[in-house]
């Protein structure tokens, strides 16, 4: 089954697609919380406020969303409200630290200069996965005339990720070549990511 094609079954299932909506709010929580916790105690770049904000902002505006569907349905996160809650719960935290092990094996950083790198690479790798995701969710919700739109997302996230190649240029000149394996990293994951939703819905 394509991704899209496993989309198209979340969306037409109002209870299945509720629960695909608190997945992607939980993941951008998530993701809010991991920029913030990477953040230095004092040396804290305007970018990285804004890119916390706006992913938490996402995540209230997806959980938001769910409302379209049901007001009654997915109001936590708890597991039984997520969709493969066990891999949802690990993709971001595994890619965090099997990134954090390649970069600290790369670069030999400090635990602060980990922290950023961590921050840039797993952000970025994040970026790019979302730009692939988001747009193939909206089209079909566009296809099914759905009342839910996540076209504001898709607008955030492409500028995000803009700003992360803008960073990385700073961080480093050779970083393309490591990035590339990081996104290796993040597609070992998000493949049985979904292959778990896949065995679920």
């Amino acid at each position: 089954m394509t991704f899209s094609h496993l989309l198209q079954k979340i969306v037409l299932d109002h209870r299945t697609h509720a629960k695909w909506l608190n997945t992607l709010s939980f993941m951008e929580n998530a993701g809010a919380r991991k920029i913030s916790a990477c953040e230095h105690h004092s040396k804290v770049s305007l970018i990285q406020l804004k890119h916390a904000a706006e992913e938490h902002r996402h995540a209230y505006y997806l959980k938001k969303q769910i409302a379209k569907i049901d007001p009654e349905l997915c109001s936590t996160y708890e597991s039984s409200e997520l969709l493969a809650s066990r891999a949802t719960r690990q993709y971001l935290h595994t890619l965090d630290i099997q990134t954090c092990r390649y970069l600290q094996h790369t670069f030999q950083l400090t635990k602060e200069e980990l922290k950023y790198a961590a921050y840039l690479f797993v952000t970025y790798a994040i970026e790019v996965r979302a730009d692939e995701l988001y747009p193939v969710y909206q089209d079909i919700l566009t296809k099914e005339s759905s009342k839910i739109m996540v076209k504001s997302i898709i607008l955030e996230e492409e500028g995000h990720l803009e700003e992360m190649i803008s960073q990385l240029d700073d961080f480093s000149a050779d970083w393309k070549a490591h990035a590339e394996n990081i996104l290796k990293i993040e597609k070992k994951l998000h493949d049985q990511w979904i292959s778990a939703i896949a065995q679920e819905v």
